[in-house]
């Protein structure tokens, strides 16, 4: 550093020290503002890290809407209806992971899997479950009317149902009713 700059450096530095009013022994260049402090800059805030919960339901959110463009003819959010919904959640069942065990398979009524079984896999209806609520919640979020949402059309509720009733008999699971 040359002997210039460092001067013009001290002398910014002791005019700072100084109080309002008074006259520093500051060179010309420092005086006249061609010598610029430096100032940090704001710190930058970062965005508090999203929950399982809202990543998942962005996920889900981006499915539905996926399935929206890709809809023949193109289905607008607000022309959605429960049908649309239901048809949403019968694709989302080719990619399940639970074994359904058919009516004529020798395993129905079974706890047990095989792998050897050739029924086939679907959605659990505890995760269809889950992906209407954060459905039925990203709706209204992005200004859907509650009044107006398909996620929570009595049709969704009946096929939730029936795929629970179906996916517990398949496999031989006794539910008490609540009364």
């Amino acid at each position: 550093m040359s002997a210039a700059v460092a001067a013009a450096a001290a002398a910014a530095l002791s005019s700072r020290c100084n109080s309002i009013g008074t006259t520093s022994a500051a060179p010309a260049a420092a005086r006249s503002g061609l010598h610029q402090s430096f100032t940090y800059p704001p710190p930058v805030l970062l965005p508090p890290a999203l929950s399982r919960y809202e990543l998942q339901k962005r996920r889900d959110w981006g499915a539905f809407q996926q399935y929206l463009r890709d809809h023949r003819p193109l289905l607008l959010l607000t022309r959605c209806s429960a049908g649309h919904v239901l048809e949403f959640l019968r694709h989302l069942d080719q990619f399940g992971k639970t074994k359904v065990h058919a009516e004529g398979c020798p395993l129905f009524g079974c706890p047990q899997t095989s792998p050897a079984c050739p029924c086939p896999l679907r959605q659990a209806w505890e995760s269809l479950d889950a992906v209407v609520g954060r459905l039925l919640a990203a709706f209204e979020e992005s200004g859907g009317d509650p009044e107006a949402n398909p996620f929570g059309a009595r049709a969704v509720r009946v096929y939730l149902r029936e795929v629970r009733d179906a996916q517990v008999k398949a496999r031989g699971i006794v539910r008490d009713k609540k009364r």
